[in-house]
């Protein structure tokens, strides 16, 4: 006789077998579409899980309930297919993480909060009445993930995961399309509560666009495994970006997953340290001060020992130092920039060259202020100079945006003897202008505000470093 526990026990092993090569098969066969994601799709491993109610990852595994996985194949692979690429794009995204600190604590606890019968599992009803506006957290991030997501996949023209948007999918991308240019999780959450939402507008929105649980996100991790997590997921971009452009650069494959590259080139723009980043504009020089690292206390204290008050070396007097002695900052003043942020930024970076580490006791930093052409030239040669400055700011200009006069004034200055060794020039503008064609013989940086500039025109030749308002809005409040 057959032991009933014995049998069921190899029944559910047999599944179990079947959903690894189910997946193994999507895998395969998203890596043969698109192979610029070989290292993300083998990043996840698989593992049953009959307590979910869906498929859901944790960025390290992929957890699925093994009946709902074979139900979804039934359906079609390229159901499966979808699914998995999703749960991978969250992962390349950072959403197991971002959504924390923009909408304060756990974001990945309720998972998604709706469902329907053709998706991976019957969610339960969402709670309460009236408009959903109040409802500013876990639900509405992790609604933007899936729309975000969904928007990416639906735009790649890949047979192996292609299934026609619907008409309320195309109407609602094209209305948030109108609101950004890259439709990302952050941009659509912000979208999201301004749409003021009734609870039936929600609740379809919601079951049009859920794919997998977000339960697994963040439970029960401590902070020091989120971080390898984020720092894995963060190579995978980085290296994903490289291929995709090198695929880019082939003209038969050009205009191929833009969508899917501009999301990727947008997340990979790094938060901004702005201290660090003014390092690029830093000369070496030697600097009067005893340099502790010069020497080895062994010989020292030997031969202090040996020969009593001869130490057998002595500590150097002075030691080389990196920081910023010339220097240009460009204020683009036409009317299309505004004066807060102009204020805001200056206030920035007058606080890193502020600190005694960032810059030499003298220093020759030029402050122009330029619209269609160069209004004021304000020389800073020392830290009292600066503070008087920014006390007594006013914007002068308010006209058209060239960025050619103030790249011709500073030539001159540089044929004048004006600058000793000039590193940079930093041009803060929303880029709407005209750019110089030749490249200058110093390193340039083109600075925007996110969400408030074009960059279309930027020279190969300038760096662009995108500042979040909020950000620097919370730096000059401090």
């Amino acid at each position: 006789m057959i032991d009933p526990t014995r049998h069921r026990q190899l029944e559910e092993l047999d599944m179990v077998n079947l959903c690894t090569r189910i997946l193994c098969n999507s895998r395969n066969e998203l890596y043969l579409n698109m192979h610029f994601l070989d290292i993300s799709l083998s990043s996840l491993g698989f593992e049953a899980d009959p307590s979910m109610k869906g498929m859901g990852t944790d960025g390290y595994v992929i957890y699925y309930a093994p009946e709902v996985l074979c139900r979804l194949y039934q359906r079609g692979r390229v159901y499966v297919n979808r699914a998995y690429l999703h749960m991978v794009f969250h992962c390349l995204f950072c959403h197991l993480d971002a959504g924390k600190g923009l909408v304060g604590g756990n974001t990945a606890q309720a998972g998604n909060s709706m469902g329907s019968s053709d998706t991976l599992k019957d969610a339960p009803p969402v709670s309460g009445q009236g408009t959903v506006r109040k409802r500013r957290g876990e639900e509405y991030w992790n609604l933007a993930c899936d729309i975000a997501m969904e928007s990416v996949i639906d735009n790649l023209h890949k047979k192996c995961i292609h299934v026609s948007p619907s008409p309320y999918r195309r109407e609602l991308y094209l209305r948030l399309e109108r609101e950004m240019k890259v439709l990302t999780a952050e941009g659509i959450y912000e979208a999201l509560q301004g749409m003021n939402l009734t609870q039936a507008q929600y609740s379809r929105m919601a079951e049009e666009f859920y794919v997998d649980d977000h339960g697994k996100w963040a439970q029960d991790r401590p902070p020091g495994q989120l971080v390898p997590r984020q720092t894995k997921w963060n190579d995978n971009r980085e290296k994903m970006q490289t291929e995709m452009e090198s695929i880019g650069q082939d003209p038969f494959k050009q205009g191929e997953d833009n969508s899917l590259l501009e999301q990727v080139q947008v997340k990979n723009r790094e938060r901004y340290d702005y201290k660090g980043f003014l390092r690029k504009f830093s000369v070496t020089k030697e600097e009067l001060q005893i340099d502790q690292d010069s020497f080895d206390y062994i010989y020292y204290t030997y031969g202090l020992k040996m020969y009593g008050n001869m130490p057998l070396i002595e500590p150097l007097e002075t030691r080389e130092v990196r920081r910023i002695e010339d220097f240009v900052l460009v204020i683009d003043t036409s009317m299309s920039c505004s004066g807060e942020l102009v204020r805001r930024f200056l206030e920035e970076t007058y606080s890193v060259l502020s600190e005694s580490e960032s810059y030499f006791k003298k220093i020759n930093v030029h402050i122009i202020q330029c619209d269609d052409k160069v209004r004021s030239d304000v020389v800073i040669t020392d830290r009292d100079q600066m503070k008087e400055y920014m006390e007594h700011f006013t914007i002068e200009g308010n006209g058209g945006t060239d960025f050619r006069p103030a790249f011709e004034y500073v030539s001159n200055l540089r044929a004048k003897g004006r600058f000793t060794r000039l590193k940079g020039l930093l041009y803060f503008t929303d880029g709407k202008g005209i750019y110089p064609v030749k490249m200058p013989p110093y390193d340039t940086a083109f600075v925007f505000i996110q969400g408030q500039y074009e960059d279309v025109s930027v020279p190969a030749w300038a760096i662009k470093l995108i500042l979040e308002e909020e950000e620097l809005k919370e730096a000059y409040e401090h």
